[in-house]
């Protein structure tokens, strides 16, 4: 499911177009993965930000848990708390703990460091200060922690998909450095 039509083909791959405020009743589901979320800049406004960070992410796990879903993996971002001062922040961790009260049996949230890759064909050009960013981090990878690293959407899907595929009870978070161990 999606805001947007996927361009990616396969035929193993079912995209579905939602609108997350009025969410269709989902099939029989066991894992539910959600890698859902914007920019305050992309969204437009703090409102539209929450609108899709918080209330669609937390839609979709409440009704994938609705239908039968017992473990969750979810995005967030490094620095979630929902006692942070700052806004984005504060969102993800006002996030992290509305899915964890769902009552998933295993919920495990990554908790990624700046995105590497490719952002243009996912409609969210990468900013002037982000590249700049990674291309100081790149300089200085050896010697900086791993958590702080910046990490390839690949390694942070291969990673929740393990820990949530392992299944242990409760609420787990890996930060950017154990997804990268994946």
């Amino acid at each position: 499911m999606g805001r947007r039509a996927l361009a990616q083909r396969h035929p193993k791959l079912h995209s579905h177009v939602v609108d997350f405020a009025g969410l269709p009743r989902l099939p029989k589901v066991d894992d539910v993965f959600i890698a859902l979320g914007t920019t305050i800049k992309v969204a437009g406004s703090q409102q539209a930000f929450r609108a899709i960070d918080f209330d669609a992410v937390v839609a979709v796990a409440s009704a994938a848990r609705s239908s039968g879903a017992t473990h969750l993996g979810v995005v967030s971002a490094m620095g979630a708390s929902a006692r942070s001062a700052v806004f984005y922040n504060r969102v993800k961790g006002e996030m992290e703990q509305a899915v964890s009260a769902l009552g998933y049996d295993s919920v495990v949230i990554a908790r990624p460091s700046m995105l590497a890759g490719d952002r243009e064909s996912l409609d969210q050009p990468i900013r002037s200060g982000e590249r700049i960013g990674l291309a100081v981090m790149a300089l200085f990878r050896p010697v900086t922690p791993a958590n702080l690293r910046a990490i390839a959407a690949a390694d942070v899907a291969t990673g929740l998909i393990r820990a949530v595929k392992a299944a242990d009870p409760g609420t787990r978070i890996l930060l950017s450095g154990q997804l990268q161990q994946a």
